[in-house]
């Protein structure tokens, strides 16, 4: 008997919070931002954001891409995923009215425009997806007030000017992507000082300046794992401090302008697997400890002027041929 009025308990206690949740108001203010949104959009989103209420009101589910959750009385959207949708016009500024999202996704749309400096009222974002839009202009400080964000990726788009250093005020900032853009000047030193910072990708843009400048802050970068510097205008050598780098995995420094020989500190980069170094202005030959390296798998030196006569040692199969091959 005990154990049935424990099971009745039990059964009513989850009906009673179920039903709670089921009769709470989403945040008004969370309505009114997702109903602006809606008129902005086209009618591939709008013809399923069916209803009043972007949570869903009992007789009709949330709306596509939309999630939210219970705060005390009330509900409030968390995640907004709205993605190759063919979306165009500006940045939704309403977004930014959405003050619990944790998760914003507009990837491959056809967003115009600049990110709005509002976009540091979102406190609670840990992860921001705009790639593959038509985004342009230079990207506003407040990106810096996301102190949550642990993902970023804005890549293919058209931002230009220089990266903000205020990036470097992302504490939990684990993956940075901004590659296939227009962006200018150098990568900001500070971001070494991301103590969480596995991935940078800041390819195919238009940055100047040297890997010694990239590094020069000591104990940075002490968690990398890949670098990707490639299709840029980077100039200089590569500094034996870079060995520095101890968790690298993957070196892109690609169709560059940097010269000079490479250090064998490079390669006693213990986890380094795969290194990019064609189409740059380098010289000299490979140190034989390369092709002795226990993870290295791809090693791409095409497009240089390294000295002839260098043999291959090891049984790294991307690796047997000699760098006469690869002479310009």
């Amino acid at each position: 008997m005990a154990s049935f009025c424990s099971l009745t308990l039990i059964l009513f206690s989850i009906f009673t919070f179920s039903t709670s949740i089921a009769h709470s108001k989403t945040l008004k203010r969370d309505v009114k931002a997702l109903n602006e949104i809606k008129a902005s959009l086209g009618w591939r989103v709008v013809y399923a954001w069916i209803g009043d209420d972007p949570c869903g009101d009992g007789n009709l589910p949330p709306w596509s891409g939309v999630t939210c959750s219970t705060q005390g009385d009330y509900r409030v959207v968390t995640e907004l995923e709205v993605y190759a949708v063919s979306m165009v016009g500006p940045f939704p500024i309403a977004v930014t009215k959405l003050l619990d999202l944790t998760r914003l996704d507009l990837h491959n749309n056809k967003l115009t425009g600049p990110i709005p400096p509002q976009i540091g009222r979102l406190r609670r974002l840990r992860m921001l997806n705009l790639r593959w839009n038509k985004l342009q202009d230079v990207l506003p400080p407040e990106i810096g007030d996301l102190k949550r964000l642990t993902h970023l990726s804005l890549r293919f788009n058209n931002f230009k000017g220089e990266i903000p250093r205020e990036l470097a005020n992302l504490p939990e900032l684990r993956y940075l992507y901004l590659q296939e853009n227009r962006f200018t000047g150098r990568v900001p030193a500070e971001l070494g000082t991301l103590q969480n910072l596995q991935h940078l990708d800041v390819g195919n843009n238009h940055l100047v300046g040297t890997i010694r400048e990239l590094i020069r802050i000591e104990g940075g970068f002490l968690v990398l794992r890949n670098l990707y510097l490639n299709n840029n205008y980077l100039t200089g050598g590569i500094p034996a401090q870079l060995a520095n780098l101890t968790n690298l995995e993957i070196l892109y420094l690609s169709y560059n302008k940097i010269s000079g020989a490479i250090p064998t500190a490079l390669a006693h980069i213990p986890k380094l697997t795969y290194l990019y170094l064609d189409h740059n202005q380098f010289s000299g030959r490979i140190p034989d400890a390369f092709y002795k390296h226990p993870f290295l798998k791809e090693l791409n030196i095409e497009g240089n002027t390294f000295r002839p006569g260098v043999s291959p040692v090891g049984a790294h199969k991307a690796l047997e041929l000699s760098d006469t091959y690869f002479l310009v």
